[in-house]
Order: structure tokens, then sequence, then C-alpha cells
């Protein structure tokens, strides 16, 4: 079984190719061009140099959400428009989920935040266990990040694109997990969307929607 992976949740996208639960490539966008321009190109590269038939793809795996507007509705869009052309499954997996399913298996509770701008964060607390099984500990909301870090307790483990741009009150002791897991990876989207699939998830290709943690700023206003 064949899994096309996207995830351009962050400012810098990723395509991976899964088969029978095996990575067989990733690559980054190009950072020199828009995700509008470069993501198509990029998926058909990606499928030209593993020798794979787009007809071949039975399962599209995509973020939908919390993460860049832009993004995660170019990603949406294209998983959509890539199911109803070759009849592909599409799994929709949550960015944060993404995020814990590359955490380290010696870790087994974790606290992950996206950037949401204008100080906040979207923010859950997950606990994971075997065979990709992921629990949420608390639902993830949007909040600013140093009263989201303020109400964790002292040595909690942190990561997610949030750290990137927020630093961490030095007066409250946690641990951070490396930079490189900080942001989601198509890779890791590709795995979970390959396990879920396999437990039997599947999504309404016609309903598929972005998940945003807010109206953006120009809907605001015209609300």
């Amino acid at each position: 079984m064949r899994l096309l992976a996207i995830e351009t949740s962050h400012r810098r996208g990723s395509v991976a190719l899964l088969e029978a639960g095996r990575l067989v490539a990733e690559t980054m966008l190009p950072e020199d061009q828009p995700t509008t321009r470069s993501l198509h190109p990029t998926i058909k590269n990606l499928l030209d140099e593993a020798g794979w038939d787009a007809f071949q793809v039975r399962i599209v795996a995509t973020t939908i959400g919390p993460g860049s507007f832009t993004g995660l509705r170019i990603a949406v869009a294209t998983a959509k428009t890539f199911a109803y052309l070759t009849g592909a499954d599409v799994v929709a997996l949550d960015t944060l989920e993404v995020i814990v399913h590359q955490v380290p298996e010696s870790y087994h509770e974790v606290h992950v935040a996206v950037d949401a701008q204008r100080g906040e964060v979207v923010a859950g607390s997950f606990r994971k266990h075997a065979l990709g099984k992921i629990q949420s500990l608390a639902r993830a909301h949007l909040v600013p990040f140093e009263e989201w870090v303020r109400s964790l307790p002292e040595g909690a483990l942190l990561t997610g694109p949030a750290l990137d741009r927020y630093p961490v009150p030095e007066d409250h002791v946690v641990a951070i997990l490396p930079r490189h897991l900080w942001f989601p990876r198509a890779s890791a989207v590709a795995e979970l969307g390959w396990l879920r699939w396999q437990e039997g998830h599947r999504s309404n290709v016609w309903s598929l929607a972005p998940r945003y943690a807010r109206l953006s700023y120009a809907e605001e206003k015209l609300g």
C-alpha cells in the first residue's frame, strides 16, 4: 500500500512517500518559493524519482491544523484534489499529534505548542503509548505563550514550533526537546497516517477542511 504525506502547516513544508509502513522518500519544499508554487511540482518530482504513478498511491495523509492559514488551505486542497482524481483515501491528522509522534519513545508525556500569532499559541498536552497511540491529556486551546508555560508543572517536557518564536520564562524550570523535533515533518505525517489508516480512519473528501485556531486577521476585520 502506497501513501503520500503532505505537511505545510509550518513556514517550510515537506512531502514524503511511504510503502507498507516503510518510509521511501522525504523532501523539503524549496525555501525560496511560496508553497502555492512549490507543493505540486515537489510532489510530482518525488513521485517521479520513486518511479510511482499517481494512481498507485492509495492513501493521502495531511495535517489539517493548527498552523499556517495559507499552508493548511493549500495542503487540504491538494489532498482533496489528489484523492478525487485518483480515488485514494484521505487521512487527516492533527498537527500537534504529528509533533508528538516525533517525540522519542523514552518520553511518555509531552506538552506541545504551535504559534497562533499575536503572542498566543495553540497548546495541548499528550501521553504517548505503544504502537503509535497518542492520548490527549488536555484539550488544545488558544492561550498566551507565557501563561501556557507557567500553567505547566516544573520539569514538564516542551516541544513545538512556538518555541522558535517565544522565549521560555527563565524562572520556570521546564525541559525542552532538541530543536529539530519542534517542527512537524511529512515523514511523521506518513507514519502516523499509515497507523491511523490501519485502524480504519478515513476522512470525507467533500467535507474535509482546515482547522484554524482563530479567524484570519482579514476575516476578523470583515466580521
